[in-house]
């Protein structure tokens, strides 16, 4: 059974989280005080009574400083213990938290449908966590989504997309974003987001890591957006040792640690890729406002159907776009025979961003092409998702 302990003094959130587990979760609840935050594990520990501690939620109500505190504390004792913050975000925050070990940050007015997946995922984290491995991505309920970027020619602005993708969700769900490399010869994440990983996806997929989902955390490189980055090789040579079966078991872990995986993919249809297809909820396809790149995208969607890899979500979107260039979002579609989701016009602000290493959604510009991936973000969106939408793909204006 599940244990949840919950140290804060609000009685309504006390309220909502017992109503998130009951009829839903097994297990049951306990309050602590505030005053068990200066006590230790030790203090906290001596308080419990019945089924071992799993899953803990520091606030609301409790000083941030001394609930991060704790948090180490716990990580360096207790990994398996999934820790959860209530508190209002900030870049800061969020950071230092990521770096305490806290699983999750929820705002102190979560409603109860999102509280109980919450713990949900956190109660099968600490499962995995005392297995060694991660048996629950097996299986669907409780995985992340898995979001496959590709495109099958280079130069479209993939890794562009991909980087800003993962920004954008990191900002709906702030640590619950991972972005994963797969151009495992030549990768550029790291360069986009601007970080100097001190490990990479090499170490990754072999030796412990292999087998448990904290030490795996222990290699990802923590971004300043809120975000978790895996890195391709340093060497090309080095992707000569990262198989196909290497690639599943690292998303099928990372699913089960993270609400969405957002996955770089090399251009074309190598083997990489193809393992990337076979767990993919979605997938994300961009496509420059040129011709061999419409027809490269129209016959590898028609390959990916004969193969029957198409993902559940499909995502479509044409970068680069400009009503200079010829042709119309209409011919796009007409010829790739599928909607365009997003379109993102050519634009100055976007390839600066990149060169500087910082993706255009982590500030808050009034640019067309920021506009763009804020929609391709949306659609990821549980809320977006969850209303109703007509004509999504009709009287597209590229300026």
């Amino acid at each position: 059974m599940s244990r949840f302990v919950a140290i804060t003094a609000v009685r309504d959130f006390e309220a909502r989280v017992r109503q998130a587990i009951t009829g839903a979760l097994h297990g049951e609840l306990q309050t602590l005080s505030p005053d068990a935050l200066a006590s230790g594990t030790d203090g906290v520990f001596q308080q419990l009574a019945g089924e071992p501690l799993e899953v803990l939620i520091l606030g609301p109500g409790v000083n941030p400083e001394d609930a991060l505190k704790l948090a180490t504390v716990f990580d360096l004792q207790y990994p398996e213990v999934s820790v959860l913050l209530v508190s209002e975000t900030s870049p800061d925050l969020v950071l230092r938290a990521m770096h305490a070990g806290v699983r999750d940050i929820m705002a102190p007015g979560i409603e109860v449908s999102e509280l109980r997946v919450l713990l949900e995922r956190a109660a099968l984290a600490n499962a995995s966590r005392r297995r060694g491995m991660a048996p629950a991505a097996e299986s669907v309920q409780g995985r992340g989504r898995v979001i496959a970027v590709m495109s099958p020619k280079g130069g479209v602005g993939k890794t562009t997309v991909a980087t800003n993708l993962a920004v954008g969700l990191g900002q709906v769900t702030p640590m619950g974003v991972v972005i994963v490399d797969l151009d495992l010869q030549f990768g550029d994440v790291a360069s986009g987001l601007l970080l100097e990983p001190e490990h990479t996806i090499t170490e990754a997929v072999h030796g412990p890591a292999a087998d448990d989902s904290m030490v795996l955390k222990a290699f990802l490189s923590v971004h300043p957006a809120g975000i978790y980055a895996l890195c391709a090789p340093e060497r090309p040579a080095d992707s000569d040792y990262i198989t196909p079966d290497h690639v599943s078991r690292l998303l099928n872990q990372l699913a089960s640690e993270f609400k969405y995986v957002v996955v770089d993919t090399a251009p074309g249809l190598g083997e990489h890729c193809l393992a990337t297809l076979e767990l993919a909820t979605d997938g994300v396809w961009v496509c420059g406002m040129d011709v061999p790149s419409i027809r490269g995208l129209r016959k590898c969607l028609s390959v990916l159907r004969e193969l029957q890899l198409m993902p559940q979500g499909r995502h479509t979107v044409l970068n680069f776009a400009d009503r200079k260039s010829g042709i119309s979002v209409q011919d796009v579609e007409a010829t790739i025979g599928v909607p365009i989701d997003a379109v993102i016009p050519r634009s100055r602000t976007l390839p600066f961003s990149t060169n500087r290493g910082v993706p255009v959604l982590q500030g808050n510009p009034r640019d067309s092409a920021a506009k763009g991936l804020k929609k391709l973000v949306d659609r990821f969106d549980p809320l977006w998702e969850s209303s109703a939408h007509h004509k999504l793909h009709r009287r597209v204006v590229v300026s």
